[in-house]
């Protein structure tokens, strides 16, 4: 919360987005270079933007940025552009941090308390390129970026990072040279470094390492490698060599296939984290221990895996309904019509809010109570409009969006959550592009209306790939497959992530505007990110293998807020036992299939939840609804507690928390 409905049946969508790591040209990059493949931005995009008008920047501190660059905000590698000083960062298996005499790597040293899991940044190999260089990043793409050091006002060499790639490779802009601080003893072909039980090698392209110097004349380079448990030096020697490019291309269809691609002039290794496993895969290198799990070490220079399609469902199915379960909603429908209160200003609670309401509109209109249904429709439809208009944010001091040209994004006037600072962009936007989609479904002129400001959210967050006002696809990160919350990563444990509920949500949301909307590419891209986010959530938040040796000593079931290189039982907001949970489960919406699994495995998530003041607790609502998941029983049980509880969410309604329960009898 800070720091298509189904594709039809055998229509597949391939799409490749592949992205070159290099210098911004003399024009400018705008991050990740344009791909192949199919790609989505909005119609009319410059002119709505022109429209709309701009809003005041905040100085998020990219001093760290070349120019030209788009901002890398909700990167993983945020920490190291914006603030004063860079943060580590986690390319898995490794951490990184640029110095002020260099950079250093290592493996993390993974340890398990009771409420934690440290991976940590680890400096093992501490780089120094003489003097006091100054950095910036001058490129990234979908899963690396690549740094500059200048030294006395000329570059001296450039160091790229790679996701999933035990490697980082520096090349030489000039003759210079480097050291280490712990010397690389002469090994055949390679030069290692052993460091307690890790085993380091290291390996030249027209230059010479001796001990803890390297020498590199212009245009040569180094590649570091660390290599796995279980694995050998020397075939890790062997390929090692730069990275020059990764992308990233994906299938859809009833299930989602993904495919990293790692460009480099031979074959190289790439370390598989646990929600990319494979059967057909062949992955004999070794391991590497992790935070989020033993990572695989395999060979060559892509990586697939598959995920289960999930659906986007603008609403719960009530055709089931009992005439005694209808009678009961309708009651219920009229009591939260009359309790409706003013819509907040601000992009996530008004959000919110408009989804809430859209939720009340499609329990009503399926209940044929068509005065409450007309009453709510017309609240957010109109609620929706006023957000919508182009030139809102000309005549209103709020409920309006502006354009960042600064720091390259939309922000709404009255920001919530460090919005300004583009926080949980993809939490606040999904709401509304879920509201939009429920509504837009059977009315296309709400659709023509909204469609330019509504499309500018979905380009915020998904436009693939990046073009002059966006980066690609902003918060998500393909590899690790969930998305980043912080805009500009403050912290030395890296970028996180807490609500991983409300990240599917958002792109469940996009799926149901697309659709509404009729944008069939930009269905299929969303259809993609909630496969793979839903994926992830259950992998690392809600539903992991508690057999990976890393859970050994973590006493609880879930963990509510995930670092590059952290992993933690807290919130940001409550220690109670109650937020741990549900701050994985809200808003429980009508797409929130990724929440059903091990009924076993829910039922002990909602014990610890609920062991300090049982249901009728704050976020109790959603602690029931998710209860009701472990069957039949618990459905019932949920649905009697629910007919008393004290209060319910105001991201919630008593109607959708009976309607929830009463759906999922059939």
């Amino acid at each position: 919360m800070r720091g298509a409905r189904a594709l039809a049946a055998g229509v597949a969508a391939t799409l490749l987005l592949t992205a070159c790591t290099g210098p911004p040209s003399d024009e400018g990059s705008v991050g990740p270079a344009a791909g192949e493949g199919v790609a989505w931005a909005p119609e009319g995009m410059a002119e709505t933007i022109e429209s709309i008008g701009t809003v005041p920047s905040k100085d998020l501190k990219a001093v760290r940025l070349a120019d030209g660059v788009i901002p890398p905000t909700n990167r993983w590698f945020s920490g190291l552009v914006f603030g004063d000083a860079p943060q580590p960062v986690y390319p898995l298996p490794l951490s990184f941090a640029l110095t002020d005499d260099g950079l250093t790597f290592g493996l993390p040293e993974v340890t398990t308390t009771e409420k934690t899991i440290m991976g940590t940044n680890a400096p093992v190999v501490q780089v120094a390129l003489g003097g006091q260089p100054t950095w910036q990043v001058v490129a990234y793409d979908d899963l690396s970026v690549t740094a500059e050091a200048s030294a006395d006002g000329s570059p001296l060499g450039r160091v790229t990072v790679v996701q999933g790639s035990p490697y980082v490779t520096y090349t030489a802009t000039r003759d210079h040279e480097l050291s280490t601080q712990l010397p690389f003893e002469a090994s055949g072909e390679h030069a290692e470094l052993t460091v307690g039980d890790d085993r380091y090698v290291a390996v030249t392209d027209g230059g010479s390492v001796d001990g803890g110097n390297v020498t590199l004349p212009e245009g040569a380079s180094i590649t570091w490698g660390a290599v796995p448990e279980g694995g050998d030096p020397a075939r890790i020697a062997e390929l090692a060599g730069p990275v020059t490019a990764t992308g990233t291309s994906y299938e859809v269809d009833s299930e989602v296939r993904t495919t990293l691609t790692y460009e480099a002039d031979q074959p190289t290794v790439v370390a598989r984290m646990p929600h990319q496993s494979d059967d057909a895969a062949t992955c004999e290198l070794g391991t590497y221990a992790s935070s989020f799990g033993t990572m695989q070490a395999c060979e060559g220079n892509e990586i697939s895996w598959e995920t289960n399609a999930y659906e986007a469902r603008g609403e719960l199915d009530l055709s089931g309904l009992s005439d005694g379960d209808a009678d009961e909603l309708r009651e219920a429908l009229t009591a939260d019509i009359a309790a409706a209160k003013d819509y907040p200003a601000d992009t996530y609670f008004g959000g919110k809010a408009l989804y809430r309401d859209a939720q009340l509109y499609s329990i009503a209109r399926q209940l044929g109570a068509e005065e409450e249904a007309t009453a709510v429709r017309d609240r957010v439809r109109e609620t929706l409009v006023r957000w919508a208009n182009p030139e809102g944010c000309t005549t209103e001091a709020a409920f309006c969006f502006g354009y960042d040209e600064v720091n390259r994004g939309i922000v709404g006037l009255t920001p919530s959550f460090g919005s300004d600072e583009f926080n949980d962009h993809h939490f606040h936007y999904g709401y509304f592009l879920y509201a939009a989609g429920v509504l837009g479904a059977d009315d296309p002129e709400l659709v023509e209306e909204i469609r330019p400001v509504m499309d500018l959210l979905a380009a915020d967050i998904a436009s693939s790939p990046a073009n002059e006002y966006f980066p690609g696809r902003r918060t998500f990160d393909v590899y690790a497959s969930h998305s980043w919350a912080s805009g500009t990563s403050p912290f030395a444990d890296g970028n996180n992530q807490e609500s991983s509920s409300e990240a599917v949500l958002a792109w469940a949301g996009l799926s149901l505007w697309a659709k509404a909307s009729g944008q069939d590419d930009l269905e299929r891209e969303a259809t993609w990110l909630h496969a793979l986010e839903a994926q992830s959530a259950r992998a690392y938040w809600t539903d992991f293998d508690e057999s990976d040796p890393v859970y050994e000593g973590y006493g609880h079931t879930v963990i509510p807020l995930n670092f590059g290189g952290k992993r933690d039982y807290a919130t940001w907001f409550s220690p109670e036992p109650a937020a741990m949970l549900a701050i994985l489960l809200i808003p429980v919406s009508p797409s929130s299939d990724h929440l059903a699994g091990d009924p076993e495995r829910i039922e002990r998530n909602v014990a610890e939840a609920t062991s300090t003041a049982g249901f009728n607790q704050t976020y109790g609502d959603y602690l029931l609804m998710y209860s009701a998941l472990a069957g039949e029983e618990a459905r019932v049980a949920a649905l009697d507690e629910a007919r008393t509880l004290d209060a319910v969410d105001d991201g919630n309604t008593r109607t959708y928390l009976l309607a929830w329960l009463m759906s999922l009898e059939s």
